[in-house]
């Protein structure tokens, strides 16, 4: 995985001309059909849309969903987060990723705590005590949630190991909020939302009025399709650039490799992996959303699956990684420049 920063560039130079969502031409839908075929058989997914060089190839939805409605994207909301942080450092309300939280919260930090940096939140090194999984139900019902998951114990020297937490997200979002003077609702809706043209409602606060950092937006998944288009497209959109472009570079460079399954790395809020030999980045929500770039094929995917917990939630993530991987991702290189102007 580390060939994802030599991959990326190439492709997306060449996207910089090329508008979202052009006019929707003729294609061989049978490229794809057994994809839609696994897809209508699969009862937790909600959505399926597939771009190549910035036309929409397919869209299609199931089980009730439709094109207008939105989708909780639960951790999608982490790459969010990220996009939103490196417009703050390009903007000058943060210095950068090597910032320490010492910065912020001088008084109420140990030691052990102070050196943590921006970029060992977003990469998920800080080696905080994870605020997830097993210890998720007790952050959100505590009082103030940026004290809990600065509270907890460090378990590994920061920028050196790769703990999960949500917490890491959410303390990014209380920065936002200090930083710029602006919720982060109202800063993603300035700085994100106007440019893509996409509305950002407002999602779940924490007791104190901030922004959940880590989970809870909602988008449509042509809203997330946009947002995937951004990353392949060098940051610009609409004829503007609205994410840095060293942003976007460093942001899907692998930075860790997951304790938790060894094929995935994490850059700063986006996973990597390889699927069918090509180096991929994605954007995962809990229960199987997904905004997933194959940059050497100029493709992004996105689903939306439902959200809830349940008994087939773990066997639908993982019939959606085989989805993605061996009935998308191994047929779009068919593909190659058929549809480009």
């Amino acid at each position: 995985m580390n060939k994802t920063r030599r991959a990326f560039w190439p492709i997306a130079a060449a996207l910089i001309s090329i508008p979202l969502f052009a006019s929707e031409r003729a294609f061989d839908s049978s490229v794809f059909a057994p994809a839609v075929s696994t897809a209508k058989s699969m009862p937790r997914l909600r959505s399926l849309l597939i771009s190549h060089q910035g036309k929409l190839l397919l869209e299609e939805y199931f089980n009730g969903a439709s094109a207008a409605r939105k989708a909780n994207v639960k951790s999608v909301s982490k790459s969010v987060m990220s996009a939103l942080v490196g417009i703050a450092i390009e903007r000058g309300h943060i210095e950068g990723v090597d910032q320490p939280l010492a910065d912020f919260y001088d008084d109420s930090l140990d030691s052990g705590k102070r050196a943590i940096t921006i970029g060992n939140l977003l990469s998920m090194q800080a080696g905080l005590e994870t605020t997830s999984f097993y210890n998720y139900g007790a952050w959100v019902v505590s009082d103030d949630w940026v004290a809990f998951a600065l509270d907890q114990p460090v378990r590994s020297p920061p920028g050196t190991r790769m703990r999960y937490s949500s917490g890491n997200f959410h303390i990014l979002s209380a920065i936002l909020t200090e930083t710029t003077g602006r919720s982060t609702l109202q800063f993603a809706r300035d700085v994100l939302g106007r440019p893509l043209g996409i509305r950002i409602d407002p999602w779940t606060q924490d007791p104190d009025g901030v922004y959940f950092g880590g989970n809870n937006m909602e988008f449509t998944p042509r809203e997330m399709l946009a947002f995937g288009e951004l990353y392949l497209n060098e940051g610009r959109a609409n004829g503007r650039q609205v994410v840095p472009t060293a942003w976007i570079e460093d942001s899907l460079t692998p930075r860790v490799r997951s304790s938790r399954d060894t094929k995935r790395q994490y850059g700063l809020g986006w996973w990597m992996r390889e699927m069918a030999g090509l180096d991929t980045a994605y954007a995962w929500g809990y229960g199987g959303q997904f905004i997933l770039l194959v940059p050497d094929l100029r493709l992004v995917v996105v689903t939306t699956s439902s959200s809830l917990p349940g008994d087939t939630r773990r066997r639908h993530t993982r019939a959606l990684y085989d989805l993605l991987e061996d009935e998308i991702v191994q047929p779009a290189l068919s593909l190659g420049d058929r549809y480009a102007d």
